[in-house]
């Protein structure tokens, strides 16, 4: 009961910043490609690539993405390699997969027409919650609330709440709030984005709050009682699990093996080199090789490397090495391959330079 209090008293102050709010998002908002329009597809794209993602880094790619993909009949009629390859280094790649199902279930069952509610638009590959929210008050003005942790963390200071944000019910209590509070405002999109654009460049997760900047400081309660670098609360999540692995570049004849990974899982379907469990050693490298039964030239340290996921984090180290012929299981590709035809993850981006590097420049000392 008090928490539903709360919730109803949130709203009502929320809802009397909300003019305030949009006229300094109309006035200071960034010129994103994305916002030249509300077209559903063009909202739907920049949704789903910022997800996880910098805005800054989004640009370009949504920018190269809308090329190449005018519109959802183009990208559902495109093949998912290609799809891919223009996902290459935004990571999350299951987020391009799902873009490219949804495409298809649009193009072919809906005549290429989105879903204008937030409750059919979660019914689609790839859209959460927020993202139906989003694109449900951007592109229809629907009032459908869009709540990822920059909201939480500005609701939890707007309301000097020191509940965890990382728990359900304190989603669950913000998405009913906002949902109440946007029945009653003219411009639901144009609200959401004010919001979303008060996290990035105001309300920031890191530093201090530029809390003189923030139209809503009259009415924040954390400034008013001055915790709001204190808020807000999350429960500490459990150390990343290390992988050490080992990398392999297996050349013939200018040519990299690479392999298809399986579907589920870590980079689930994306091309990658080979890759083995554990700092592979020089004597245990050597019978895994002869295994083949092919000659192969003497196997070259690589440079270490190592790559954050969300719950893992990888410390790799490589080998390179030269074969007569192609080993088989592999597919074989040459630099314009690597870099026009397949998506290789950025987390083998720096062995990924190394064989584009020596073609480029000859050979290189692979160790520095």
């Amino acid at each position: 009961m008090a928490a539903e209090k709360e919730s109803l008293e949130m709203t009502k102050r929320l809802k009397k910043e909300a003019e305030k709010l949009i006229a300094w998002f109309q006035r200071e908002k960034k010129d994103y490609p994305w916002r030249r329009d509300t077209d559903p597809y063009h909202v739907w794209i920049s949704e789903i690539m910022l997800q996880q993602t910098r805005t800054e880094t989004v640009a370009e790619y949504y920018k190269r993405f809308t090329e190449a993909f005018p519109d959802i009949h183009s990208l559902a009629a495109a093949d998912e390699e290609s799809v891919l390859k223009l996902w290459e280094g935004l990571g999350y790649y299951s987020r391009a997969r799902n873009l490219h199902r949804c495409a298809k279930i649009i193009a072919q069952e809906r005549q290429g027409r989105f879903p204008e509610e937030a409750a059919e638009l979660i019914k689609l590959p790839g859209i959460g919650q927020y993202t139906a929210g989003a694109i449900a008050s951007i592109a229809f003005r629907r009032p459908a609330s869009a709540v990822d942790g920059n909201i939480l963390r500005i609701l939890a200071r707007f309301n000097n709440d020191e509940r965890d944000i990382l728990l359900p019910a304190v989603k669950k209590e913000a998405c009913k709030g906002l949902d109440s509070c946007l029945k009653e405002i003219k411009e639901p999109g144009l609200f959401n984005e004010a919001l979303m654009e008060l996290g990035e460049r105001i309300c920031t997760p890191s530093g201090r709050p530029r809390c003189r900047y923030c139209p809503l400081q009259d009415a924040c309660l954390a400034l008013k009682e001055g915790t709001q670098e204190d808020l807000p609360l999350r429960g500490k999540k459990g150390p990343r699990r290390i992988e050490k692995k080992t990398v392999l570049m297996l050349i013939c004849r200018g040519r990299a093996a690479l392999i298809k990974r399986p579907e589920k899982g870590l980079l689930g379907g994306l091309y990658a080199f080979p890759m083995l469990d554990g700092h592979v050693i020089l004597s245990d490298l050597t019978p895994w090789l002869a295994s083949y039964n092919q000659p192969f030239g003497k196997p070259q340290p690589l440079k270490e490397a190592s790559h954050i996921f969300t719950h893992v984090e990888w410390h790799m180290k490589g080998w390179r090495v030269e074969t007569q012929e192609e080993l088989p299981g592999y597919i074989y590709a040459g630099p314009d391959e690597i870099e026009g035809r397949y998506a290789i993850p950025t987390a083998f981006k720096a062995y990924r330079e190394i064989f584009l590097q020596e073609f480029e420049y000859g050979k290189m000392d692979f160790t520095q």
